[in-house]
């Protein structure tokens, strides 16, 4: 009865009895071991550990940044500092004129040779071209003038005394045509008298030469521009003093003009009109703009005569200038200034600006100034980007395959540093870490 039952279910297409317990679990342990060694094959891959594609000897995986060559060349260390762009700084005129101040040019006017910079009782006060002072008055000296006297009634003595001479004396008269001497000597033509009235007295110096150059550069000639004030200058000098409105008097007063190595620019009046002159009567500058700095006294250095530096305008531009000046005493700073009250005391620096035209119409601003510190030539460099902090200390720089190489440090300028160091050389490729 049993087996007609199984008979009739195999008939009937029944699903064939499940296998045992065991030969299933065995498949599936089979499976999960499978799967295991694909990901631990996917996971060797990943890491670059296995295939025998890798290039041997690889010490790192690729990594990502640019790399940049060591360049040989001469890297140069510049430093920027504020300036104050103006005419400088404003000096007195050295007026010995005495008596009211009665006209005063307006600030900010130019004045040239044989211009008017101030009048005092009415009387003009004369720029002159030089470097000597004035300090005494210049014309025909009182001594000259007795000289010249003297030496015409001496030579009408003569003459008077050679006509009453004996023609007996004639064998002692001179051969050079002189009258006689009572004394029986010779005395040359002309007689002393004449000496004395030529040259006695005469005023010489190189005032005079400075004063006679520049009458001379105004056009007024007609005498030797030398040491020596003649007639002849005393007569330009009137025609000077005539188109200045003056007594003609041949005579230049210790007032009446001031000496100057060029023309001026009216500064600030230390005077009113009415006032009495005074040593600050009246300031100037030359009309040259240039730019003063207040350099710290401690960086100082590059302040040198003659050294060149580049100015920035408050438009952008760059001009370049030259030192000309460097104060020789330091100014303390005031009380409290600067950041965090650490102000340090200053020189003044004055850079002269040859092409004035390149300034445009600015006659005050707030510039900069950049000059060269430190330089060093013929170095090799690299951006400084590419330095690396190096575990065992000091820096380094990594080479495009992943090596790290120690490098010695020098100069710091313009985004880049200049490096040394055995395993360093020129077109060596350097990565820049990322």
């Amino acid at each position: 009865m049993a087996e007609t039952v199984v008979q009739t279910d195999h008939e009937r297409g029944a699903a064939p009895a499940p296998p045992p317990h065991g030969r299933r679990g065995r498949r599936t342990v089979l499976v999960a071991s499978a799967l295991v060694v694909v990901a631990a094959v996917a996971v060797v891959g990943a890491l670059g550990l296995g295939g025998g594609g890798a290039k041997e000897g690889s010490s790192a995986p690729p990594r990502s940044g640019s790399t940049v060559p060591v360049t040989r060349t001469t890297l140069t260390e510049r430093t920027t500092v504020d300036g104050q762009l103006g005419y400088g700084t404003e000096i007195p005129l050295p007026v010995k004129a005495t008596g009211t101040v009665t006209w005063l040019p307006a600030e900010g006017t130019t004045v040239k040779r044989g211009g008017t910079l101030l009048r005092v009782d009415d009387r003009p006060v004369v720029l002159l071209y030089g470097t000597l002072p004035m300090y005494r008055e210049l014309g025909l000296t009182a001594g000259a003038q007795q000289g010249t006297r003297q030496g015409t009634r001496q030579k009408a003595g003569a003459e008077a005394e050679g006509e009453t001479q004996d023609s007996g004396d004639q064998d002692r008269t001179d051969e050079t045509s002189g009258a006689p001497d009572p004394s029986g000597s010779p005395t040359p033509s002309g007689g002393a008298g004449a000496r004395a009235g030529g040259t006695a007295g005469t005023l010489r110096g190189m005032d005079v030469l400075q004063f006679e150059s520049n009458l001379a550069a105004l056009g007024y000639t007609g005498f030797t521009v030398d040491e020596e004030f003649t007639d002849l200058t005393a007569r330009a000098v009137k025609r000077w003093q005539k188109s200045l409105g003056l007594p003609q008097t041949g005579t230049v007063g210790i007032g009446d003009v001031v000496y100057s190595t060029g023309k001026v620019r009216i500064g600030h009046a230390g005077v009113r009109l009415g006032s009495p002159v005074t040593d600050d009567a009246l300031r100037y500058t030359g009309t040259s703009r240039k730019v003063v700095v207040n350099a710290s006294a401690a960086e100082d250095s590059w302040a040198v005569r003659g050294a060149a530096v580049t100015v920035g305008l408050p438009d952008g531009k760059s001009v370049k200038g030259e030192v000309a000046s460097v104060g020789k005493s330091a100014t303390a700073p005031e009380e409290g200034g600067g950041e965090g009250g650490s102000a340090t005391p200053t020189v003044p620096v004055t850079i002269t600006i040859k092409d004035q035209k390149s300034v445009g119409r600015l006659e005050s601003a707030p510039v900069t100034v950049e000059y060269v510190g430190r330089e060093r030539a013929d170095v090799l460099t690299v951006p400084v980007a590419a330095l690396v902090a190096l575990a065992e200390g000091g820096h380094g720089l990594e080479t495009a395959d992943g090596r790290f190489v120690a490098v010695k440090t020098g100069l710091f300028a313009d985004g880049r540093v200049e490096v040394s160091g055995s395993a360093v050389r020129e077109g060596m490729d350097v990565r820049i870490p990322e």
